[in-house]
């Protein structure tokens, strides 16, 4: 029987396929990549694209499946894999379910190329359900400098003399190009000595919107498990599964140091 805040060392389809029906609001998965890298942690090869799609399929119908019909999943990857995988997708969840394709762009030298650096991941967001009954939480962020001058301009409301200010609206809805979470330096503190470690400000903005307090958040791809260390710190529930036993141990010392 699959427990919640637990982590498993185990390959995640059989993972997958133990657990019920509709036990999940929230998937995210920073999925291989298939570079073709050996990174030290672990190996970025799936063959290829095709049989990287062949690899990937019975795991996105069992994610689906144990996905509740309010939930979200949020697939990140880069230019390798991503149209690939989006037509799977579709195919999978549907065309009507599919919501956004994220872009996170980040700042991170690369050296000289004979092409554009490429400095930003994809991240494909899906719901089960082709309704507006999934659970959405509209991030705000803040206005730029010159809307905000404009709207301080123009919300000033005058009666009997005096000057009032509008303050009703808090920012603006958050866009599918997200600009303003860096990479982690190799010199930073959040670093925990695991390759490709995302930052906690971006699963946080992602189960933040996803989710809710008390929800279930898996992730099936954990690697250093800042997902779960952020659904956690969150008041989210969570399931994490890594085929690494370095993964599994990191994600477990982080947990446990909250």
């Amino acid at each position: 029987m699959i427990k919640l805040n637990k982590v498993y060392h185990m390959d995640n389809l059989e993972l997958l396929k133990q657990m019920d029906d509709e036990s999940v609001d929230l998937i995210y998965c920073d999925i291989l990549y298939n570079t073709g890298k050996k990174f030290r942690d672990y190996n970025d090869k799936l063959g290829t694209p095709n049989q990287a799609i062949e690899w990937y399929e019975p795991r996105l119908i069992e994610m689906k499946r144990v996905l509740k019909n309010t939930g979200s999943i949020y697939l990140q990857c880069d230019y390798r894999l991503v149209h690939y995988l989006k037509v799977e997708m579709d195919k999978i969840f549907g065309l009507g379910n599919f919501r956004n394709e994220l872009i996170w762009h980040y700042k991170r030298w690369t050296g000289k190329s004979n092409k554009y650096q490429s400095l930003h991941d994809n991240i494909l967001f899906y719901t089960k359900a082709n309704t507006k009954e999934y659970t959405f939480n509209v991030q705000l962020k803040d206005y730029t400098e010159g809307s905000k001058k404009r709207k301080e301009s123009t919300l000033h409301r005058f009666k009997d003399g005096k000057k009032y200010l509008v303050t009703e609206n808090k920012g603006v809805p958050e866009c599918d190009v997200w600009c303003d979470i860096p990479f982690i330096p190799p010199s930073s503190k959040e670093r925990v000595g695991y390759d490709t470690q995302k930052p906690k400000s971006l699963l946080s903005r992602i189960i933040k919107t996803s989710s809710n307090k008390g929800d279930v958040v898996a992730d099936f791809f954990c690697g250093s498990g800042t997902s779960l260390v952020v659904a956690k710190e969150l008041g989210r529930q969570y399931i994490g599964c890594d085929i690494s036993q370095k993964a599994v141990d990191i994600t477990l010392k982080r947990i446990n140091d909250l």
